[in-house]
């Protein structure tokens, strides 16, 4: 459910476009985006960060494509976005006590430190990664390959990132000692 949350400005993006084109959907993007951010705070109290700051990212190069009537500022916005969020996971390596990754995640899952440092380095490469081949599309194609790479090329690419991410998590998840204990003691019980 969540996942679909994090999509919805994306995906109504998408819609907009195909119904009445770019600078609606740019419109209906920004909307989205401030109803997302206001709905995550009566829900919970609180602001989600990377919802901030895509707003207010969205909002700049939103209103720029809107005021200027150029398509190039809302083109720019996912690689605005992907290279903030790689450059967050990569100072993380250096400020703070644990990556970002380890601090979003490490609440659901228990790994090695050196294993944390490594997916973290992971998503720095994958988001620095997806802002270029946003450049590469944005600059190759027409706008509406562009938007639909936006949102099924990404998408496809973020889906598959985290299936392979999972595959290297899996050699190296650890169980939480309670978790362990319990195992233990009814592996002594069944013997």
């Amino acid at each position: 459910m969540k996942f679909l949350f994090d999509f919805f400005p994306i995906i109504l993006f998408f819609i907009a476009y195909k119904w009445q084109g770019i600078y609606a959907a740019t419109v209906i993007a920004i909307a989205a985006s401030a109803v997302q951010v206001a709905y995550y705070w009566l829900k919970n109290k609180s602001f989600e960060t990377t919802h901030v700051a895509t707003f207010l990212i969205i909002t700049v190069f939103g209103g720029l494509t809107l005021y200027l009537q150029d398509e190039a500022f809302i083109k720019w916005k996912p690689t605005i976005v992907n290279w903030l969020f790689g450059l967050v996971c990569l100072g993380s390596q250096f400020i703070g006590k644990q990556p970002v990754i380890q601090r979003m995640m490490k609440g659901n899952i228990s790994l090695p430190d050196n294993v944390w440092t490594n997916l973290n380095a992971m998503w720095a490469a994958f988001f620095i990664f997806l802002g270029g081949i946003n450049l590469c599309v944005m600059y190759n194609f027409d706008t509406d390959t562009w938007v639909n790479f936006k949102l099924f090329g990404m998408l496809g690419l973020t889906l598959l990132f985290v299936v392979l991410q999972g595959f290297y998590l899996m050699k190296h998840i650890q169980e939480d000692p309670d978790t362990q204990e319990t195992n233990q003691e009814t592996n002594q019980e069944l013997k």
